[in-house]
């Protein structure tokens, strides 16, 4: 066998899936609801920054691992406008080349054979994935809609678990979680003796009251980390670049890692997210309305067609009951075959993603029309 033995345990990426369908697709065009990649442009601030810090000389040289200390300070002053949290941007941020790269590398720095993670049910992919190929072994809370999507904490009571795996406000669900939530989190790790993370990159899509940070908890430095992204808050997603927050240990662990597999962040992309993070309430506010106006007119066009569909609380996406009998990846694959419409079949998702779709709004206001028009023919 040429490939590791590892691989083997993978089931498909889901993306890739939706590659496949997308690509043997020869219908009318196409309208794309299935990935998670913002359509509209960067604001024009930060792609002027960028030209700028591309003709300084320095800039193109290999970046430090930890990322430039006056990007992490701006990171820093950030946290502290938003969050009201308290960072030393020399010891608790660190520049990531994205948010998945740093999620991946923490799995590897902090768990292995032997040792358990817990992830929510459904989960972004990549929750399962490295714990697998790190040996470790995965523990599976359900993410169930009558909970709104949260986890029941009681299945952590004696669970042994060395990491457990948050991503709020939610990708696939839209789900929202608040203070009282990581309050009872925070106070489970204590009793249970464990570490975690939240994925908290779409903290800046919200629609009604903006999402918490798990920092802001009393105690949570000592046991968490949160992440974080420019690629969503500033459609900036092939620039590659994130962070991360908050445990020293956590963080320098992660660190450890990095330094043995590759480097920090190209230097003038860090110099226009410290731009990015000064305009942030500017830049995210302009966003917010638009990805509104896209939900609130589908939302409303699906009701009109007797789906069941509601505003998420945060987030771009739509999860939504699959409309029929048929199981998630069927009704997907029919909706692309005869609308040419694709979205993600909930089962991409895990074992309790199925029975639903979710659709991402990252697509302009007369493609979600011309979605509707196709659809009311069905």
């Amino acid at each position: 066998m040429l490939i590791a033995k590892r691989l083997t345990k993978l089931p498909p990426y889901p993306f890739k899936v939706l590659y496949e369908l997308k690509r043997n697709y020869k219908g009318e065009k196409l309208i794309d609801f299935g990935e998670g990649n913002p359509d509209l442009p960067p604001p024009k601030g930060i792609i002027n920054r960028l030209i700028k810090a591309l003709a300084k000389v320095e800039n193109h040289r290999y970046p430090n691992y930890e990322g430039l200390l006056k990007a992490r300070e701006a990171v820093a002053q950030w946290y502290k406008r938003r969050f009201g949290v308290f960072l030393d941007p020399e010891k608790e941020v660190c520049m990531l080349i994205g948010s998945k790269e740093g999620i991946a590398h923490l799995f590897w720095a902090l768990v292995g054979p032997g040792e358990r993670v817990a992830i929510c049910d459904p989960y972004f992919p990549i929750y399962r994935n490295q714990p697998i190929l790190a040996g470790a072994q995965v523990k599976f809370l359900p993410l169930r809609e009558e909970n709104n999507f949260l986890p029941e904490l009681e299945k952590l009571k004696g669970s042994k678990i060395k990491l457990l795996c948050l991503n709020y406000p939610n990708n696939p669900t839209g789900a929202f979680a608040d203070q009282k939530f990581y309050e009872e989190v925070i106070s489970w790790a204590q009793k249970e003796d464990f570490f975690l993370f939240n994925d908290n990159v779409y903290s800046e899509i919200y629609f009604q009251e903006p999402p918490p940070s798990l920092l802001q908890i009393k105690g949570a430095k000592e046991r968490a980390i949160e992440f974080h992204s420019l690629s969503k808050t500033f459609n900036m997603p092939g620039w590659r670049l994130g962070f991360v927050v908050g445990n020293s240990e956590i963080i320098s662990a992660l660190l450890r890692l990095k330094q043995n597999v590759d480097t920090g962040p190209f230097n003038a992309v860090q110099e226009a997210a410290i731009f990015a993070l000064n305009k942030s309430e500017t830049y995210a506010q302009r966003m917010r309305k638009i990805y509104e106006r896209r939900l609130s007119l589908f939302v409303s066009g699906l009701k009109d067609l007797g789906w069941e569909a509601k505003m998420p609380k945060a987030t771009f996406y739509l999860w939504l009951k699959v409309p029929s009998k048929e199981d998630s990846l069927t009704f997907a694959t029919n909706l692309l075959k005869n609308y040419g419409i694709l979205c993600a079949p909930g089962s991409g998702f895990g074992k309790f993603g199925e029975g639903y779709l979710r659709f991402s709004l990252t697509v302009k206001e007369e493609e979600i029309e011309e979605a509707l028009r196709r659809l009311k023919k069905r």
